[in-house]
């Protein structure tokens, strides 16, 4: 029988959700070549250094070495706050195309053949509304996570709030369940509130309303407490503070912004989840998975102050800067 901690948080069925994650990184590192120009370097070597050797971008290589880390498959040493990789024994033995007992050639199958094959299970069940299943994935994961994250801080003093892409809703819900003298305001693009007053926000939730609008390209109007959960990793550095800067000149005196994000451990060392998720934003965004300390800096670039990082001990953690 399941706990009732399990039954709370379940761990389990986030880490089958992430499998496929798992399997790409691994076959990608093999297709690439990454086992192999470590096995044949004497020296652990540097994510440019790899790069260079393979052909490929010094962002995303550092990405992928860092997720094979997470998986165990390569060893990271930091020398001067730079990460040098080394592979396993495990990947030494069974995944470089040189090895007696290698598996290559059984990675590049699954890669090339059945993963294709695979994504097409699903197809008989498959929902005609590709917008609101997008939106109850987006939302169904704030059901577990989405209290942690807004009582990581005590956030009773702001009474107007504006989650900033909030989609269908879900953590919109989740705060004023906390908060119930706050409101709060989802600023989304119009496809999405039109799908989530359809399909998510029923007339009960009277302290939730939107706003039709682009938060790049229109104005932002003022609240005591702006929230964004996973935007900020969407974006370039640029974008990233080009976004910041408009917020905090929207915030109210004594105001704040709440962001809701995944984070990397300082040393390369994980969490998985984090390292797999950085990678998935290198092949469907511009964005990355960043570190406290890369999130503090953006946020302290762009004027805000204070700024106190809460882990919660689940996927989703808080950073929260004043104003």
């Amino acid at each position: 029988m399941n706990s009732s901690e399990e039954l709370d948080y379940p761990k389990q069925i986030l880490e089958y959700k992430d499998g496929f994650l798992v399997s790409k990184t691994m076959f990608a590192a093999c297709e690439l070549g990454v086992f192999d120009v470590l096995h044949e370097s004497e020296l652990a070597l540097s994510a440019a250094a790899v790069a260079a050797r393979l052909g490929t971008s010094v962002n995303g290589t550092d990405r992928l070495l860092s997720a094979c880390v997470g998986l165990k498959l390569l060893k990271a040493e930091m020398k001067n706050e730079e990460a040098f990789y080394a592979n396993t024994d495990l990947s030494s033995i069974y995944l470089t195309k040189s090895s007696p007992r290698s598996l290559y050639h059984m990675m590049m199958y699954y890669s090339h053949t059945m993963y294709k094959c695979w994504q097409f299970l699903p197809e008989a069940i498959r929902s005609e509304d590709e917008m609101a299943t997008f939106m109850h994935h987006m939302d169904s994961i704030w059901n577990i996570c989405g209290k942690d994250v807004i009582t990581a801080f005590d956030l009773s003093v702001f009474s107007t709030v504006y989650d900033l892409g909030g989609c269908s809703g879900g953590l919109a819900k989740q705060f004023v369940s906390v908060y119930p003298e706050s409101t709060v305001t989802i600023l989304d693009m119009p496809k999405v509130v039109q799908t989530a007053k359809k399909h998510f926000i029923t007339g009960e939730e009277h302290r939730i309303s939107f706003h039709e609008g682009d938060f790049f390209n229109d104005p932002i109007p003022q609240a005591d407490l702006f929230i964004m959960a996973r935007i900020i990793h969407d974006w370039t550095e640029d974008k990233c503070s080009q976004l910041l800067n408009k917020i905090y000149k929207s915030c109210k005196p004594g105001g704040g912004l709440l962001l809701v994000e995944v984070l990397l451990n300082e040393d390369k060392s994980g969490p998985l989840t984090s390292q797999l998720y950085s990678l998935n934003m290198l092949v469907q965004t511009e964005g990355k998975e960043r570190t406290r300390t890369e999130y503090s800096k953006l946020l302290t670039a762009s004027g805000f102050k204070d700024i106190q990082v809460k882990a919660t001990g689940k996927i989703y953690d808080a950073i929260l800067g004043r104003k």
